[in-house]
């Protein structure tokens, strides 16, 4: 109930997280049929960079900062990857005003301004004062309903979506020392309801193990996914947030293929001496 991200909004790993979102709903989108997207830690959806807390650690800067200058023009990657990374780029874009780099959208903003008027979003938020942002924030979109509950219920109440598609967001800031086991309880419930949903399992890399042990955690659920890892240094215990990954189970075919493009754009772009990353398809 103590974390706040806006401490941390627009880091390194927000980039990862995003683009690797923004890609999946564009994928979902080549069928006309509605889906849903659900956010289990939605935050506030959209955040000031030059607010307090984002003031205090300026992490943004070694982030979306890498890709954009201060005046909210993009610094180009290789041409393949910047097609790629442009909804993710679109969504920083209109959250600010021109000729400006001031606001970082969140994880619930990216799937607003990316879905469609058919498709429908649910974002659950525990933090109360942070539950009242969101609510207020999307309260005139008929599209989105907000909720207050533990993730771990929210995705259990949600599942199955009516339309039969969607995808869920699973990314705890994973501060207390069960959320490990609590992020992956909410996969494997998910998975009981959803089959055949898209699942983004957003996970640190802190030098501690616990990036390994989510990974083998998911393959002995023996459900089709592939994993990225994008590491800006070289992670050590104690050594803070050195990078992050994403498990995406039940992926799009595509999107294998789009990260073998983006990754090294990004590794290069983000690395803050030892940049590492790796991609893997784990078919059951």
């Amino acid at each position: 109930m103590n974390y706040r991200h806006a401490y941390h909004a627009g880091n390194h790993a927000d980039v990862l997280k995003h683009v690797v979102l923004a890609r999946v709903i564009e994928h979902l989108k080549q069928k006309g049929a509605p889906f849903r997207i659900y956010d289990a830690h939605g935050g506030i959806g959209s955040y000031d960079l030059e607010g307090v807390e984002a003031g205090k650690t300026l992490e943004w800067r070694e982030g979306m900062g890498r890709l954009f200058s201060m005046d909210g023009a993009p610094l180009a990657l290789a041409q393949e990857a910047d097609a790629l990374i442009a909804p993710w780029r679109d969504c920083v874009a209109a959250v600010n005003e021109s000729g400006s780099l001031k606001r970082y959208p969140g994880s619930p903003e990216i799937a607003r301004l990316l879905a469609r008027p058919q498709d429908r979003l649910r974002f659950n938020e525990l933090h109360p004062a942070d539950f009242e942002t969101l609510r207020a924030r999307y309260a005139g979109d008929k599209r989105a309903a907000i909720s207050d509950l533990d993730a771990l219920v929210f995705v259990k109440s949600q599942l199955p979506p009516p339309e039969r598609r969607g995808l869920v967001l699973i990314d705890p800031p994973y501060e207390k020392t069960d959320e490990a086991e609590r992020a992956l309880a909410m996969l494997t419930e998910g998975l009981k309801r959803f089959a055949t949903g898209v699942f983004l399992l957003w996970f640190p890399v802190t030098g501690d193990g616990l990036d390994r042990r989510i990974k083998d955690a998911v393959r002995a659920m023996e459900a089709n996914h592939l994993w990225t890892i994008l590491n800006v240094r070289k992670p050590k215990p104690d050594g803070g947030l050195a990078g992050s990954g994403v498990i995406v189970v039940n992926p799009p075919w595509k999107l294998g293929r789009d990260l073998e493009v983006l990754m090294p754009a990004l590794a290069e772009k983000l690395s803050q001496g030892a940049p590492f990353f790796e991609i893997k398809n784990a078919a059951p």
